[in-house]
């Protein structure tokens, strides 16, 4: 699971890339941890200066988790198009691991299977869920942020701690007593 070799941004057999926001890494079999968000859920003038931060995954989450914006996935309507969205490919495109859906933004660990990129499947699951969570809300524009964080996992430790971290995130949220009181996560499904 790790990197063999240093490698260049952009470099489509590294698995490395850029859209100019956060870099990613995009291979197949490796179990990775993803968060997207809604586009109102940080304050605009925050968001740059959290992405060059080199704490920029803790600092989002925490501020993810004040659920400041619309926080459109509360309600169970627009929850269940997301988690749909998650289920609808497990073990065709990519096995689902773990995922939580929280009021303002998205927990997942994923690995993809061979042909499937995880930068397509995340722009899949945000444009369907967009389109289907705007008809049903009645509105148009930008739900989801345009870009993602995510982070290839290095090893059985970080497997259980990641997991952990995204089903117990609605806990640390103060929104249930235990992960599977939440209803839009897999240790809920379990």
């Amino acid at each position: 699971m790790q990197l063999r070799h240093a490698v260049g941004m952009n470099d489509p057999a590294s698995g490395w890339h850029s859209r100019g926001y956060v870099p990613h890494f995009d291979a197949p079999q490796v179990a990775q941890t993803v968060v997207f968000r809604l586009a109102d859920s940080l304050p605009r003038h925050l968001v740059p200066a959290r992405l060059r931060a080199p704490e920029a995954a803790q600092e989002l989450d925490v501020g993810l988790d004040k659920g400041d914006g619309a926080c459109w996935l509360n309600r169970p309507e627009i929850a269940a198009e997301i988690e749909n969205a998650l289920l609808h490919f497990d073990a065709e495109r990519y096995f689902l691991l773990a995922w939580c859906v929280m009021p303002n933004h998205v927990h997942v660990m994923v690995e993809m299977r061979d042909c499937f990129r995880l930068g397509d499947q995340v722009r899949s699951w945000k444009t369907f869920s967009a389109r289907r969570a705007n008809e049903r809300l009645r509105r148009t524009g930008p739900f989801w942020s345009a870009d993602y964080f995510d982070r290839f996992v290095r090893g059985d430790r970080h497997y259980e701690i990641a997991l952990n971290y995204i089903e117990y995130n609605p806990v640390k949220a103060g929104l249930v007593s235990a992960p599977e009181l939440w209803r839009w996560s897999s240790a809920h499904r379990r």
